[in-house]
């Protein structure tokens, strides 16, 4: 049976599914895999599709249950974790991996995912590190992370993973799927697919997601609106804004859950002796939740402006190559009036110096900067470039 069903949305990715489906299937099966490629590029949906396959008597049918409950996240022999602050801590990295050491209750394997691997601390690192050394014999380890870059990854956990390194997928499969699975019209997944410039779910979500088309017309319009210095904090407000309004309602139904659960747990509204002593207890314990949820919903913020930058960038990236008379396909194909219009305005090296500026910003937020304070600095430079 062909292993092609629990791999159908890993797109573009011909190299990873012939090597995955061969691993699931016996032949060069190792217990440690690093997957590696840019945002979008399908790392977490590679692992968890491996995963399915490594679970599946069939070696990755799509349709046994085994298939069905890994790919749903609730297979009870893999565990899928996603960092959700700035972070991934040691205590939390110790928890998981002595859950992975047990053996699969129903399964062929234990297996354990773990997502953005390159925000593990170096505790958390260190303490995995030792696991991937000297493995359990039927856990395998999942870890994806952007590149192998020891700023990234730690060297000897590298050396100790066989790496799955993913590619950009090309617009034209991921307009494909999103004909095939969502049902779009031939031009809207071609425009989506280039804006979402390689990545699949930000190509589905402006596909689904009336908002988020919203927000990116407003995010390309910001060229046009920097007319003078009131205008710049004008506009860095308002992108500040629109990304806390739209990671604002990322986690509000989890964050309310887990606050409800919390407080089920800690025995909420009960009288008696100890009482009064749980409640101090309960207070502890809910801070420490308000601040893991803090860091999440910052993580989201940053996240959802660092997309508006990249989708900025890439205006003034087509408004370049449009100057030049380039062959190469817009990113933005439905504003490409505007940003001829911008060519014919504004000199090579203007617009050079506008990426420039909006790059420095994404690395200023990367290394802590207010968000605020590097989005204004990026509107003046904008502005005067």
């Amino acid at each position: 049976m062909t292993t092609a069903g629990v791999f159908d949305e890993l797109v573009g990715q011909d190299e990873a599914r012939r090597v995955l489906g061969a691993a699931a299937r016996g032949t060069g099966m190792t217990h440690a895999w690093l997957f590696t490629g840019p945002p979008g590029s399908g790392r977490s949906t590679a692992a968890v599709a491996f995963a399915a396959a490594l679970q599946c008597p069939d070696g990755g049918c799509g349709e046994c249950h085994a298939c069905r409950t890994a790919l749903g996240g609730t297979h009870p022999d893999v565990t899928r974790v996603i960092p959700e602050g700035l972070s991934l801590g040691v205590d939390q990295v110790r928890s998981l991996i002595l859950d992975a050491s047990r053996a699969p209750t129903s399964g062929r394997w234990q297996v354990l995912i773990i997502e953005d691997a390159d925000r593990l601390t170096e505790a958390a690192a260190n303490a995995l590190l030792k696991a991937v050394e000297e493995p359990p014999e039927r856990t395998v380890f999942l870890l994806c992370a952007p590149s192998t870059n020891p700023a990234e990854v730690s060297v000897t956990i590298r050396s100790r993973c066989r790496v799955m390194g993913l590619r950009q997928p090309p617009p034209g499969a991921i307009a494909d799927l999103l004909v095939a699975r969502d049902g779009l019209d031939r031009r809207e997944a071609e425009l989506f697919a280039a804006a979402a410039q390689g990545h699949v779910g930000r190509a589905r979500r402006l596909a689904t997601d009336a908002e988020a088309r919203a927000k990116r017309h407003d995010v390309l319009q910001i060229p046009r609106r920097l007319t003078g210095l009131g205008a710049c904090f004008t506009a860095a407000v308002e992108l500040i804004e629109a990304a806390e309004a739209e990671a604002s309602g990322t986690y509000t139904d989890q964050s309310a859950t887990e606050r409800e659960a919390l407080e089920t747990a800690l025995g909420k509204g009960g009288t008696g002796k100890g009482a009064s002593r749980a409640a101090r207890g309960a207070s502890a314990a809910l801070k420490e939740l308000e601040k893991r949820q803090k860091t999440r919903d910052t993580r989201a913020q940053r996240d959802s402006l660092d997309r508006a930058l990249v989708d900025l960038a890439a205006f003034y990236r087509d408004a370049l190559a449009a100057g030049f008379g380039a062959r190469v396909d817009p990113i933005h194909p439905d504003m490409a009036d505007t940003t001829r219009a911008a060519a014919s305005r504004l000199s090579a090296e203007s617009l050079l110096r506008r990426i420039d500026a909006i790059l420095d910003c994404r690395k200023a937020i990367e290394a802590n900067v207010r968000p605020r304070i590097a989005v204004e600095a990026m509107m003046l430079s904008l502005w005067r470039a």
